[in-house]
């Protein structure tokens, strides 16, 4: 009898949730259809932002895919629309719906934003997205863009940077003294402080910059971009630490009022498409870093290890030009202060995993 009663008491609970099931309204999805306009920092056929697996050119077709055609986002280059870095102020006017470019290149009007893109000596690929989704990365973003009418998402990551290449060696914190060096964001500041003549270029100027002696070394991404732009070409020394950029952001800023415009299913097309772009643009670069690089150095490209006193120097500059913006901007501070409490937790256990898997297992010798 009590077997009877629990499977009758079963069959009335099922049948309730049935009728609930049934009872509730459907999702609704939105018939509206929406144009978009996006541009960016970056010159046609770029590897990474422009074209290839993760690229801006992926994750806008992704979109219209997914969506079903209802969100079609153009995708212009830089110079096509708008100037390469005044992409952010067309965004945040209206003038278009999205701009993509990494948030160093508008460190004069927002430096806090840097946090979102790249930072010295800061956390690698891993640190940098468990920040972003699970330690308030992405809401202080959306706070901090708040008065430009703007949201925004991650949707790339280059991983750890080369500090670039350069016509001549660098042995010592002196051979810095002078040297004219493309490079964006807070590094440029960290270097400025050690007397580098720091220079802000687009992409497409390095090269003929470089190679014409208008700058004497540059730092652009990687082997697989840095092969594209031909800078094994206009230098010989290729060096390395990753000190200024451990990990680099591609930023797609939205026209806030266009994004309220979406209904619920689109606006989690295009976080969804970010995440998935961010994830494929890196491992797109894993995979081809390695082989520009085994080119570069069968082509005669020397790859040189920053010597320890001047990764120090540079270590000791940025630690004042975060100081220095702290105390002078209170927007600055919080997102630091975030930023390296989430950091200092992280590197206990980066130093434990990855940090002893690169000293141990690759390298068991």
């Amino acid at each position: 009898m009590q077997r009877r009663s629990f499977l009758k008491r079963g069959v009335v609970g099922a049948a309730a949730a049935g009728a609930a099931s049934i009872a509730a309204p459907a999702v609704v999805r939105s018939d509206d259809s929406f144009k978009w306009k996006l541009t960016t920092a970056f010159p046609p056929g770029v590897p990474f932002y422009s074209t290839g697996p993760g690229s801006l050119a992926d994750l806008t077709q992704w979109i219209k895919t997914i969506s079903g055609g209802r969100l079609d986002i153009q995708h212009f280059h830089a110079g096509e629309l708008v100037p390469a870095f005044e992409g952010f102020d067309a965004a945040s006017s209206g003038t278009l719906e999205v701009n993509a470019w990494v948030s160093y290149f508008g460190a004069g009007k927002i430096p806090a934003a840097q946090f979102f893109g790249a930072v010295p000596f800061g956390m690698s690929f891993q640190g940098q997205n468990a920040w972003f989704y699970h330690g308030g990365g992405i809401e202080l973003w959306h706070e901090v863009y708040e008065p430009y009418d703007l949201v925004a998402f991650p949707c790339g990551n280059t991983g750890v940077q080369m500090t670039g290449w350069f016509k001549k060696e660098i042995n010592s914190l002196e051979d810095l003294k002078g040297l004219r060096l493309r490079i964006p964001g807070l590094a440029g500041k960290g270097y400025a402080k050690l007397g580098v003549d720091v220079k802000l270029l687009p992409g497409g100027e390095i090269f003929p910059a470089l190679e014409r002696g208008v700058i004497d070394a540059a730092e652009w991404v990687g082997p697989a971009q840095d092969k594209r732009l031909g800078l094994n070409k206009a230098a010989k020394y290729y060096y390395t630490t990753g000190w200024h950029e451990p990990t680099t952001v591609t930023e797609f800023a939205i026209n806030k009022q266009a994004w309220q415009a979406l209904p619920p299913d689109l606006k989690q097309t295009v976080v969804t498409s970010c995440a998935a772009a961010n994830m494929v643009a890196h491992t797109w670069s894993e995979a081809n870093n390695a082989q520009a690089f085994e080119e570069f150095i069968n082509e005669g490209t020397e790859a040189r290890v920053l010597p320890d006193d001047v990764v120090g120097g540079l270590k000791t500059a940025m630690d004042g030009v975060y100081e220095e913006l702290a105390s002078n901007d209170p927007t600055f501070k919080k997102v630091m202060e975030s930023y390296l409490s989430f950091k200092k937790t992280h590197d206990k256990w980066a130093r434990m995993s990855e940090g002893v898997w690169h000293a141990k297992l690759r390298n068991p010798a």
